[in-house]
């Protein structure tokens, strides 16, 4: 299907990078929801009310996604698309691993830890920046307007990045979507598939568990990413 396909695109979740020692959000005893309530870490509202609590929550969990590798998966990726087999990758993830595995066309719909912003003014920040002013002061604040600093990730109650825009415009032209590593559970990302669908795109999906999404799919292959991934790479990269 890739080899045939015009203009195939990805779509992947965290369970791309669980290989790279970052759990997954929504495994049911494994990810990170089922041991603590997002709406307390990882809601915008949350954040305003308490981010001595958010930054506590997130400090050591942002330095592991510093030390991150890329794995094969998106080592296979970044060489598909420098093959030509794969135009660009929409993902969920914020971790970056894609951009450090070599992949260029990435569009981040839930945003980068990489980076923060005030929520006042908008100037940026690095997300070191951030956590040294976390080390000194608990709370961040910005030097211009003393406003509260955000890493730039989407949070429960918050719109998804402009990089959505694109990614429909991605769907609108793909005639495969390549979906890796995503429960399809989270909207407005999972309602990507079916429109890929009835634009006419073949969907091949590759994920641990069952997904809303199989019985449309054209393959389902349900298996952790290392083995599918690795086969992949030996298929069309060697």
């Amino acid at each position: 299907m890739l080899r045939e396909a015009r203009y195939a695109i990805a779509l992947t979740g965290a369970g791309v990078s669980t290989d790279s020692g970052i759990p997954d959000f929504r495994s049911p005893h494994t990810g990170l929801w089922a041991q603590y309530n997002p709406m307390e870490v990882a809601s915008i509202g949350g954040f305003r009310s308490n981010p001595v609590r958010f930054y506590e929550f997130w400090r050591q969990r942002f330095a592991k996604l510093a030390d991150a590798q890329p794995n094969i998966t998106h080592q296979t990726l970044a060489e598909l698309e420098a093959r030509g087999y794969v135009k660009c990758v929409i993902t969920q993830n914020i971790d970056s691993l894609h951009q450090k595995a070599g992949s260029k066309r990435v569009l981040e719909v839930h945003g980068t830890y990489t980076r923060g912003v005030c929520l006042g003014c908008k100037k940026t920040y690095s997300i070191q920046e951030i956590f040294k002013k976390v080390e000194r002061h608990r709370v961040p604040l910005c030097d211009d307007c003393n406003n509260l600093l955000k890493p730039d990730v989407v949070l429960f109650g918050e719109l998804l990045t402009p990089d959505f825009d694109q990614a429909l415009d991605e769907i609108e032209r793909c005639d495969l979507l390549f979906v890796l590593g995503t429960s399809l559970e989270v909207y407005p990302i999972a309602g990507l598939v079916p429109h890929a669908k009835r634009r006419g795109a073949q969907l091949a999906i590759v994920n641990r568990d069952a997904t809303p999404f199989d019985r449309i799919a054209d393959i389902v292959i349900q298996s952790e990413l290392r083995p599918v991934m690795a086969e992949l790479h030996r298929l069309l990269c060697a």
